[in-house]
């Protein structure tokens, strides 16, 4: 029997509570096999451990460390499953339009590409298992992997670590959130319009 909606989430939120009592361990764990196969981001740890760690820059650093460590080596377990499974059997787990989108932002972009997927929202190990398809160098993967990684969770760790309390005073004036809608919505369209363009050369 499969699991209900509910049961589903109720899973995955004990992962969460176990890789989070767990602490740098279970971090690392947690972003691993995000990079590989399964759907939390790091996130989901990240954002309370820097909050936690607020005035302690070798907690944060260490959580930095671990976090972009782990899930680069969990991209290029990706990238090598990749290579070694092929097309045919990432078109059974992967949404062809995933593939054709990231097989379109290899080509076009390059390692610039594994930069943008591991700083924003793209999935990174989706992006993993194609760049491992197309066999593109796994040592360009892996920097430009640590590079965007980096950025992503070293932004986080500064701005959460150093200044957490007084964002979330922050965030709590509705203005500010009028203010953040209107600037979301400013890049957030040119940006789903530039995603749909990487499906152009399939359709």
């Amino acid at each position: 029997m499969g699991l209900l909606p509910d049961q589903f989430w109720d899973t995955w939120d004990s992962y969460i509570e176990w890789s989070l009592d767990l602490g740098l361990p279970g971090l690392g764990i947690l972003s691993f096999t995000e990079a590989v196969l399964q759907p939390i981001p790091p996130e989901a740890l990240t954002l309370p451990m820097f909050l936690d760690a607020q005035g302690q820059p070798m907690a944060i650093f260490l959580i930095w460390l671990v976090v972009t460590l782990t899930s680069v080596a969990g991209a290029v377990v990706g990238w090598w499953l990749g290579k070694i499974l092929g097309r045919n059997f990432a078109e059974r787990i992967i949404n062809k339009k995933h593939i054709v989108r990231l097989d379109n932002l290899i080509d076009r972009y390059g390692s610039a590409g594994i930069f943008i997927a591991a700083l924003s929202p793209i999935p990174y190990k989706a992006l993993a298992w194609i760049a491992g398809m197309g066999e593109m160098d796994k040592r360009q993967f892996i920097i430009a992997g640590m590079w965007g990684r980096g950025l992503r969770f070293g932004v986080q760790g500064i701005v959460i670590g150093v200044w957490g309390d007084q964002l979330l005073k922050f965030l709590a004036s509705p203005l500010v959130w009028i203010v953040l809608t209107v600037i979301s919505l400013i890049v957030f369209l040119p940006a789903m319009r530039w995603w749909d363009s990487l499906l152009d050369e399939e359709e």
